[in-house]
């Protein structure tokens, strides 16, 4: 379950530098080619041997890591900073419906057409995609030939900093970045983050079919309404989060607020889990978690572009790779877990806990103003 985010890890930090340097469309588009590549070919390791497939998933994870901060780039370039956040949310619903889509057609592609069909399935639309993305995105919106004037000076009004393609600036050194206590804001945020989101990810269909003796097909039904809500959740919170700046309130505020609910929300949720008494109680409960953890989209996510905007990709790529080691962790230590206590209740407690302190960490040292 872990082996995707060996891979991961490796690739956030110079995924994210490759991006501030070359922008973040021909970054994605190698990434894209390069996991569905490895998607198409994990059916075939995984009949060779167990080394081949993990070496597959691992490197179908090292594609993957450039994704989030070419996506964040992206955005930032194209959007003022009162439409940022509605931005992000429509792009990471795109994110979360794809969880839906593959927790739900990949049971029942694998019990009528057999094995491979979802790899096939999902590594041809990948390279569609990225035919598609190659001849119709540029990296800045005054590059686009389908952008108006009109459209683009809307942009540009909106964004105090003007991002070039490629800079021939160097990144902060690393002593620099983690010199400063914002940083270590997002580095904690995103470090808990992905240890809630990647448990629920890789265990969710376990714990129903380990607590509640559903069958698999019945799990992934319950393990999907999460991800589906976290597409409207998100949206919804990046709408707040522009409204909200838009109409007087700081950055720093508004950051504050959206953040505290993604993980206040969460860990709340995964404390009442432990009551649950049925599969429908404890599916709406982790609805809940995910749908108010997605407003972390509106905080930490966004608060990488508000402190450092120049460097943006960089930044992100060293606070993801902090946050996949913690998902590296959460997802091999829940199993340990789970089978030295034999409860799944008393690891989300922990989860729980480490969402209240980073919220207090954050609240305290989080600013939405420029730091680099």
């Amino acid at each position: 379950m872990s082996s995707f985010l060996w891979g991961y890890i490796f690739s956030s930090v110079i995924g994210g530098a490759l991006v501030d340097r070359y922008g973040g469309k021909r970054v994605l588009a190698w990434g894209v080619a390069l996991w569905s590549f490895a998607t198409l070919l994990t059916p075939w390791a995984a009949a060779h041997s167990t080394v081949a497939l993990l070496c597959v998933r691992a490197f179908f994870g090292l594609a993957e890591g450039v994704a989030m901060p070419s996506m964040t780039t992206l955005l930032s370039r194209w959007f003022p900073l009162d439409e940022r956040a509605s931005a992000v949310g429509i792009s990471m619903a795109g994110f979360h419906m794809g969880n839906v889509v593959g927790l739900l057609l990949t049971p029942l592609m694998l019990s009528s057409i057999g094995i491979s069909g979802p790899f096939i399935l999902f590594a041809s639309l990948g390279l569609l995609w990225v035919s598609t993305w190659a001849s119709g995105v540029t990296n800045n919106p005054q590059d686009s030939p389908f952008i108006t004037r009109s459209e683009l000076r809307q942009i540009q009004a909106g964004k105090p900093v003007h991002h070039p393609t490629s800079s021939s600036k160097p990144n902060p050194s690393l002593r620099l970045l983690l010199s400063k206590l914002p940083t270590w804001a997002i580095i904690f945020a995103n470090v808990t983050n992905n240890w809630g989101y990647f448990v629920l990810l890789s265990w969710m269909p376990v714990y129903f079919q380990t607590v509640f003796n559903v069958n698999l097909k019945q799990a992934a039904w319950f393990s999907a309404l999460p991800w589906a809500t976290m597409a409207v959740s998100g949206y919804f919170a990046g709408s707040a989060s522009d409204f909200l700046i838009r109409t007087g309130h700081s950055v720093t505020s508004v950051r504050k607020i959206m953040q505290s609910i993604g993980f206040m929300g969460p860990g709340l949720s995964l404390l009442c889990l432990n009551y649950a008494k049925s599969p429908s109680c404890a599916a709406i409960l982790m609805t809940v978690a995910l749908s108010l953890s997605s407003f972390s989209q509106a905080g930490f996510l966004l608060n990488i572009q508000d402190i450092a905007p120049e460097y943006a990709g960089f930044l992100h790529g060293i606070s993801n790779c902090a946050g996949t080691l913690a998902a590296i962790v959460s997802t091999i230590g829940t199993g340990y877990f789970v089978q030295w206590l034999g409860s799944f209740q008393a690891f989300l407690t922990v989860t729980a806990f480490l969402y209240f302190a980073t919220t207090v960490f954050w609240i305290i040292f989080a600013t939405g103003e420029r730091v680099f």
